[in-house]
Order: structure tokens, then C-alpha cells, then sequence
């Protein structure tokens, strides 16, 4: 089989892998969102392969993997990614540094919802501490996408 028909599954199980890999307290505070960030892109780029219900079922992935309540992240996930996916025409044609801050905003839009999800299912206050991956996921946007790009490219994924 070609590793082409597998790439978007790929990048997403690295994106997960990057989600929950161990990293010290203090730098965990800035952890970006690695899936958000990597199914933005292919929604972007490939919106007949990459879509809501992706989105779905990585959240349901992302729930097991981090021990949440079952469809937080999912229904997340998939609120923020159909906002992608119904303007992908539109954000295709703005530059990268545009992109960024499209991806803060859906970013911001995805913590929102996840503090709103969390606060219903069990007592959990808001931290603005909280909204440090909104910064660093828009930090990191024009690195993966050159990089998801490159690849898409390189393995003539349509």
C-alpha cells in the first residue's frame, strides 16, 4: 500500500502522539493544540478527505487518550472544524500570517467550548492560563502548514 493513502491518518496519529507526549508543568501551560492545528490544514487543503466527521472521531480519540468525558473534545473538535470547513474557499486565498489568526480565533472558539462543555459535566473554573495554546497554536501555524504543505506536495496527495 502507499503511504500517500494513509498520510492524513498519519499526520493526525503524530498530532496525537505530539498531545499527549510528557512535557514538564510549565511548558505543558503552552501546549498547542497539535490535532486542531493538523486537521485545519487537510480541511483546508482537502476538504473531500478531511472533514467533520474526521474531526469526530479524532475528538473521540483525543477524549480516550486524555482521559475526558466522552465527546468534550469531539464536539469541540467538530464545531470548530465545520467553521473551517464552511469557509475553506475563503480562507484558502489569505496569506499564512491571515491563516494564523483565523487559526487563533477557531482555536479560541475550540477552548470556549471545551471550558463550557467541562464546566456543565463537572465543577471546573475558568483560567485565562487556560488560553495560552490560542497563542501558541497561531505561533506554530506557519511552520506546520509550509510543513503539511511540503508533503502534500511531495506525495501528490489530491
Amino acid at each position: 500500500m502507499k503511504v500517500r493513502h494513509y498520510t492524513i491518518a498519519l499526520t493526525l496519529l503524530v498530532a496525537m502522539v505530539f498531545q499527549i507526549i510528557p512535557v514538564p508543568a510549565q511548558v505543558d501551560l503552552y501546549r498547542p493544540d497539535w490535532v486542531l492545528i493538523v486537521l485545519s490544514y487537510w480541511v483546508m487543503a482537502l476538504p473531500h478527505r478531511a472533514n467533520v466527521g474526521v474531526a469526530f472521531t479524532s475528538g473521540l480519540a483525543l477524549d480516550i487518550l486524555l482521559g475526558t468525558a466522552m465527546g468534550v473534545h469531539s464536539f469541540a473538535l467538530s464545531v470548530a472544524i465545520y467553521v473551517l470547513a464552511a469557509n475553506y474557499q475563503r480562507l484558502r486565498n489569505y496569506s499564512v500570517w491571515q491563516q494564523a489568526i483565523i487559526i487563533g480565533v477557531v482555536s479560541a472558539l475550540y477552548h470556549s467550548l471545551l471550558f463550557w462543555l467541562m464546566r456543565l459535566l463537572m465543577d471546573v473554573n475558568f483560567r485565562f492560563e487556560d488560553l495560552w495554546p490560542v497563542l501558541t497554536s497561531m505561533a506554530l501555524w506557519p511552520w506546520i502548514f509550509w510543513m503539511l504543505r511540503k508533503v502534500r506536495r511531495q506525495l501528490r496527495i489530491t
